[in-house]
């Protein structure tokens, strides 16, 4: 049988096999690996709950990526699984691992056809390494990965069905949910989630957007500070809660204290979008923010904030700081020439966005001069400076282009670089 046979061959198979459901359910554990993942493959994607449900009783190794195969999550297909899981999970079993996370959609193409005959035992093996997860009790639990994208005031009707699951099976299965996205839920039914399925432990990556009640965050604090893996944290507020909370800034600014002292461990990236800054708000009291690989602040009000803390911060994570994007912050010269000193020392500094920003001619040469000992900076963007403008506010291409070349040549005289881009999109304040 040729190599070339075989994908067709194994296909045929599976079909016949969904054909005839007594016969496929009977013969599972007969069936070579390559012909199980196969008709594993075709089931879920015909819905054949009946075999589905005998497949995973009989599932041949340590780990299920049912999220890669699963695009849309179907209700009837995910409870006929885990139900049959019920009848496992009070014995000993092969599979460790439920993962619902749309990732490693390779596994299922090397266990189809040529490829899973041309894959050593040993590769196979560690494409089935099981991912380390923070574990509870004596016994080692069935581990469910999932993240979260919560768009809607309630969940959706699988999320929901799942989420009853491992509530009821505690001890016996355990959430692992490295990634949160909360574009829409209120705090209040978020914090009820969290407490469901308790998954604080592996949270990694956190995203808040307004339109989840961040006027509510602060009840949330306590949870945030029980996320002892996070790693990322995204707030987002927008402009429609900038221009309410006008008046109101201090009451913006205590809930980003608060949820900022509440973090028990150093974050690796920090991204604050669409709010008004206060002075305090980046300063360097935070052991949050200490060490960060990552700092993004985007659509951030800072033409009346005391950049001095923010300074301060970067000058604390001068050694570790790789990613600084000041992107539409509005920064003005006076206001830049605060933190230079402190961007000089960020030595391991990779990308540099700073687009968006009211600066001068003479003030971004000196920020230029500034970047002459960053030998790792590869990317950075900088805007056209004030002086391009025409009578009109708008950049005048004729005032840009010497502009420009004189820019380039200050650069030259530090340093060669890599990739620059000059934008020419400005939100001046009139």
């Amino acid at each position: 049988m040729s190599l070339q046979a075989t994908p067709r061959l194994l296909e045929l198979v599976g079909q016949s096999l969904l054909r005839n459901r007594f016969l496929a359910i009977f013969t599972l554990e007969e069936l070579p690996k390559e012909v199980f993942c196969l008709l594993f493959t075709e089931a879920s994607t015909r819905r054949c709950c009946e075999i589905l449900k005998a497949m995973v009783q009989a599932w041949p190794f340590p780990r299920l990526p049912l999220g890669s195969l699963m695009k849309t999550p179907h209700l009837e297909t995910l409870r006929a699984m885990l139900k049959r899981l019920d009848t496992l999970l009070a014995r000993r079993f092969k599979l460790q691992v439920l993962d619902l996370r749309d990732v490693d959609e390779n596994f299922w193409t090397i266990w189809s056809g040529a490829r899973a005959l041309s894959c050593s035992p040993e590769a196979m093996s560690m494409r089935q390494t099981v991912v380390d997860c923070p574990r509870t009790g004596k016994h080692q639990p069935l581990k469910v990965f999932i993240d979260l994208y919560l768009k809607e005031n309630t969940l959706d009707e699988c999320l929901r069905y799942l989420c009853g699951w491992i509530h009821y099976r505690r001890g016996l299965v355990h959430l692992c949910c490295s990634k949160v996205q909360n574009y829409s839920m209120p705090t209040s039914n978020f914090r009820n989630l969290l407490e469901k399925v308790y998954p604080d432990s592996s949270i990694h990556d956190l995203e808040v957007w307004k339109k989840c009640s961040l006027n509510r965050t602060g009840k949330f604090a306590p949870y945030l500070g029980q996320m002892s893996n996070l790693h990322k944290l995204f707030l987002a507020f927008s402009y429609g809660c900038e221009l309410y909370m006008c008046g109101q800034q201090q009451k913006v600014n205590n809930i980003k204290e608060h949820l900022l002292r509440c973090l028990k461990n150093p974050l690796e990236a920090f991204t604050f979008c669409h709010a008004y800054l206060a002075d305090r708000d980046m300063g360097c009291q935070y052991p949050s923010l200490s060490q960060l690989k990552q700092l993004h602040l985007i659509h951030i009000l800072m033409w009346t904030t005391n950049l001095e803390p923010l300074g301060a911060l970067l000058e604390k994570a001068a050694a570790t700081i790789e990613t600084l994007v000041l992107e539409d912050c509005r920064i003005q010269d006076s206001q830049l020439m605060v933190i230079l000193p402190a961007l000089s020392c960020c030595s391991q500094l990779t990308t540099f966005y700073f687009h968006g920003n009211e600066t001068s001619m003479n003030a971004l040469k000196v920020l230029l001069h500034h970047t002459g000992e960053l030998s790792k900076l590869g990317l950075e963007t900088y805007p056209a400076p004030l002086e391009s403008l025409n009578n009109r506010g708008h950049v005048s291409w004729e005032i840009l282009a010497p502009i420009q070349a004189e820019l380039m040549r200050t650069l030259r005289e530090v340093r060669q670089p890599k990739r620059i881009f000059l934008k020419l999109e400005l939100h001046l304040c009139f």
